[in-house]
């Protein structure tokens, strides 16, 4: 066992170096940085291009009175409701369907009215776009019932004080917020475990083909056996993974600390932040370890890169599916669907992720791991078998064909002697 340990280790170290020193690993950690700075660009300037068309507001096109009444009531409920829309006050004498259109019309920059109160305080007419007459009508409600009450009210009355409500924060959140915040924890955590282990994944596949398209292949299963290559590469692989992980969280953590944002848009998991972000690395590697051990025996059976697209296309979409499993079973914590995704060792690592941030349990994730490790080791020697029988079969079968005619000339010579 120390020796086929050492020799995995071999074979993960030459792997890991030939890939962390080479000229294309450096294009292949910015690679994913740069869809990523095109959004934060293209959300900026969208941003910026939305300001630039100025905030909606309502344009109040009545009386003259009224039109005072109107802006009288909405100073008076802007202390208390903070969502009503600012007022464009339009001096038109004619309030037609006509004259409304042209309201509406005018570009951004000039009014910025996204619909026209009309009519009388008695009798208010609202015209616009019909989402927007609709999101805005209880609003223009409370500020048409303000209005009236204004106009109602006795000469001399004192203006209306909104009652001052004292808030009292308190530390400990309640339940549906708690749990609410757990799921949103543990679906990031579920997402950014399947894109982190789709991408990297592949790199084992494209390892495999070209060293078995130079021969390279050859070599190492004649100096050591083809488990432990598979092993190795394996083991490269998610240490090449650890190192790109690294650098993009680096680059990540500086952009949520010069924003100003971090961890506090998530609730904290049930297991805590510590444990869960050690959970995280260990689901990674287990998940990683079985989508790659899949993706490895692929590649032993592939000759061409366009073969290691056909046939990894279905794992791919079988990975998607499992994704769902998982995703679906967050909402039936205890249940058998829940227990079947735990189980179920591709899906395991997604569902147990989710289970840190909503169980404090702490002792099915030791479980969880051994038997995801189990699963590696499993598929990996399958593979590692079939590689042998099917790619390097031409050698030893040709062994035994060159052994057995051996044995028959020497039976053939001793007859004759004989």
């Amino acid at each position: 066992m120390r020796q086929f340990v050492s020799k995995i280790m071999v074979i993960a170290r030459r792997d890991f170096r030939a890939i962390l020193f080479s000229r294309s690993f450096l294009f292949f950690i910015l690679g994913p940085l740069f869809p990523v700075i095109v959004a934060w660009m293209a959300g900026g300037i969208g941003a910026s291009v939305q300001g630039a068309a100025g905030e909606a507001r309502l344009g109040v096109a009545m009386g003259a009175a009224d039109r005072a009444l109107v802006e009288q009531a909405r100073e008076s409920l802007g202390s208390a409701a903070q969502r009503l829309p600012g007022l464009e006050i339009l001096q038109s004498g004619r309030t037609g369907e006509g004259e409304i259109r042209a309201m509406l019309a005018d570009g951004p920059g000039e009014r910025n009215v996204a619909a026209v109160l009309s009519g009388t305080l008695d009798d208010p007419v609202l015209s616009g776009p019909q989402g927007r007459i609709a999101g805005w009508r209880a609003n223009v409600t409370l500020l048409i019932d303000e209005a009236r009450r204004m106009r109602d009210m006795p000469a001399g009355a004192q203006a209306r004080e909104w009652p001052t409500i004292e808030l009292q924060p308190m530390a400990q959140p309640t339940r549906i917020d708690a749990v609410g915040g757990r799921i949103r924890t543990a679906q990031a955590g579920q997402t950014l475990l399947f894109l982190l282990t789709m991408l990297l994944a592949g790199m084992v596949l494209s390892n495999l083909v070209e060293e078995k398209a130079n021969k390279i292949i050859e070599v190492l299963a004649a100096a050591v056996p083809m488990d432990a290559v598979f092993f190795g590469k394996l083991l490269a692989m998610l240490g090449v993974s650890f190192v790109g992980i690294f650098v993009w969280g680096s680059v990540a953590a500086l952009a949520l600390l010069a924003g100003g944002g971090g961890l506090a848009l998530l609730s904290a998991p049930a297991v805590g932040w510590p444990v869960f972000g050690l959970l995280g690395i260990a689901y990674f590697a287990c998940a990683y370890l079985l989508l790659g051990s899949l993706f490895l025996s692929i590649g032993g059976l592939a000759t061409t890169v366009r073969e290691v697209q056909t046939l990894s296309m279905p794992v791919t979409m079988a990975q998607l599916l499992v994704f769902f499993l998982a995703s679906y079973s967050l909402g039936h914590q205890g249940q058998p669907i829940e227990m079947a995704a735990a189980i179920f060792p591709f899906s395991s690592p997604f569902a147990m992720l989710a289970r840190a941030a909503m169980q404090p349990e702490i002792w099915p994730h030791f479980a969880a791991i051994a038997w995801q490790g189990l699963w590696v080791f499993l598929i990996v020697r399958a593979g590692a078998a079939l590689f042998r029988k099917t790619v390097m079969k031409s050698g030893p079968s040709q062994g035994r064909r060159e052994l057995g005619a051996l044995l028959r000339q020497v039976r053939t010579r001793s007859f004759r002697q004989a």
